[in-house]
């Protein structure tokens, strides 16, 4: 199969997005070996349809997205595909004016000889169409160049009309030239790159929503002082005390910052409610199942059955705050108050969690009388055999998801423990994010754990998830108070949220007791 290439002097333009229009053959005129595509003749078009530099296959430059068979001619449109060094290099040249032919590859099915030389073509299928250094007529439209370039397989297609190259002083200038542009190009692009690998100020393009724009001004200026239209976009707080409710993203980031100061949250399984309290059923009893003959009776199974109350308290909070950093325009004044308030929260919670005794706080897990305990076998001296005894009391299913929660005291005790082929039953934590773990299971440090002392309970064993439940009630209503302390320049945040806790299955912890008996 012999593949011709045609150049010609057609109309080329481009502009600077890489849209490439060109006439690739016009209609009526002969090359300079007298070659003519009838008007009549069938072409057919491949596809897809390269874009080239001079019919060169390894170097495309772009594709044509429409070729169409007009009274002009063929004319084609298409794009150069920028993100290619050649591409730009020949966009560049054509803008200069030093590239302005155009050459037509195909394949020839159909023609007659012509005299007194040349064919003229009935039927041929379009390949390609390459843009080319130079035209060869400089007075003509059409010219015939016959120069084939080696197919894929390495050899050579013969063309009988050779004559026609264009001069190769011309194209190893052109060459030349060209080889200066890629260069330029190149520099360029490395000073780009060069900028753009310079650090910058990343700053977002989303908007902020309304109702948590209005809150930071509400935390920064008060309710007094704000635009009544901001303010409406604010909900009121049902608490005697007045206020405005936090939005809810607010509230959501506040919960996720009281893990570093309440470490129970970690371990707990929380949910979120909007009720005063949750009540939930407590089996009392297993049912009674029995293996059965084929002719035997059924007994009937009647498991028993209890309610298990967990009630939302309230917990109450003040957060002073110097104005001078309120007053600072670049000061994240939502961010500072919400830190403020998980620490302080976080703390009271933190305690209520572990040794809480009803009434106005939550039940802690430690006054739980349900919970089984191992005992030490000593009542100061921690014993590495307890612990294990401990470990392997509790059932697999709760064991396999144990934690360890006690103090940095008892802790730094445990340290010293060896098991009975002298190595430490404490494991420090060699992947980060990962906590330490003792006899392979991972510690929780919580400070208000009781210390080691005759008959306390300092270290609890087992599955946290299963075993105790957090509620949290996702209202937290802040009131900005900045008469208070006007005259220390401080302004006044009193918050209030609602939060429940209690242990919903005493199976699943295990404590370890400080005493022989």
């Amino acid at each position: 199969m012999t593949i011709e290439h045609i150049e010609c002097k057609a109309a080329i333009t481009v502009d600077e997005e890489g849209t490439i229009e060109v006439l690739a053959w016009p209609f009526g005129s002969p090359d300079v070996v007298g070659d003519m595509i009838e008007p009549t003749a069938e072409i057919k078009i491949a596809s897809p349809l390269p874009a080239l530099w001079h019919h060169d296959p390894s170097k495309p430059i772009g594709v044509w997205d429409r070729v169409e068979i007009t009274a002009r001619g063929i004319e084609a449109k298409g794009r150069l595909l920028l993100d290619g060094e050649r591409a730009r290099a020949v966009r560049t040249l054509i803008l200069d004016k030093g590239a302005s032919g155009v050459s037509i590859g195909f394949n020839e099915t159909k023609a007659t000889r012509r005299n007194p030389r040349g064919r003229t073509i009935h039927g041929l299928t379009l390949r390609e169409i390459s843009v080319t250094p130079t035209p060869c007529h400089p007075g003509a439209t059409v010219l015939t160049a016959k120069a084939i370039p080696a197919t894929s397989e390495g050899s050579s297609l013969e063309n009988e009309t050779t004559e026609a190259a264009p001069d190769s002083a011309a194209i190893t200038a052109l060459e030349s030239r060209l080889a200066a542009v890629e260069k330029k190009s190149l520099d360029r692009l490395d000073k780009i790159e060069a900028k753009l690998a310079r650090p910058a100020i990343v700053t977002s393009t989303t908007d902020e929503p309304v109702e948590r724009k209005a809150f930071a001004n509400y935390l920064r200026v008060g309710a007094r002082d704000m635009d009544p239209v901001e303010k409406k976009a604010l909900s009121v707080s049902t608490d005697t005390s007045g206020g405005y409710l936090a939005p809810e993203q607010f509230t959501l980031d506040f919960i996720r910052d009281l893990v570093p100061f309440s470490p129970i949250r970690a371990i707990a399984d929380v949910r979120s409610t909007n009720s005063h309290s949750v009540t939930m059923p407590k089996r009392t009893a297993i049912t009674n199942a029995k293996w059965k003959g084929e002719a035997a009776t059924m007994e009937r199974s009647e498991p028993a059955f209890d309610q298990l109350e967990i009630t939302v308290k309230e917990l109450t909070t003040e957060v002073v705050v110097n104005n001078q950093l309120i007053e600072d325009s670049r000061a994240d004044v939502d961010a500072e108050v919400r830190l403020a308030l998980s620490e302080d929260f976080g703390a009271k919670e933190s305690l209520a969690f572990v040794n809480g005794v009803g009434g106005l706080e939550p039940d802690g897990f430690m006054k739980n009388t349900d919970i089984a305990a191992t005992l030490n076998g000593h009542a100061t001296n921690l014993s590495a055999d307890a612990l294990i005894k401990l470990m392997y009391a509790m059932p697999a299913t709760y064991r396999n998801r144990g934690t360890w929660v006690l103090n940095g005291t008892t802790l730094a005790a445990i340290r010293t423990l060896k098991d009975t082929t002298g190595s430490y039953i404490w494991q420090p934590s060699y992947q980060a994010g990962q906590p330490e773990s003792i006899l392979g299971r991972p510690v929780v440090e919580a400070e208000h754990m009781p210390d080691l002392a005759a008959n306390a309970t300092p270290i609890m064993f087992g599955d946290f998830k299963t075993a105790y439940r957090i509620y949290d009630r996702l209202d937290l209503s802040i009131f900005v108070n900045p008469y208070l302390l006007a005259s220390n320049r401080q302004t006044v945040f009193h918050a209030f949220r609602r939060v429940g806790a209690g242990v919903v299955q005493p199976k699943a912890l295990r404590g370890l007791k400080m005493a022989t008996a």
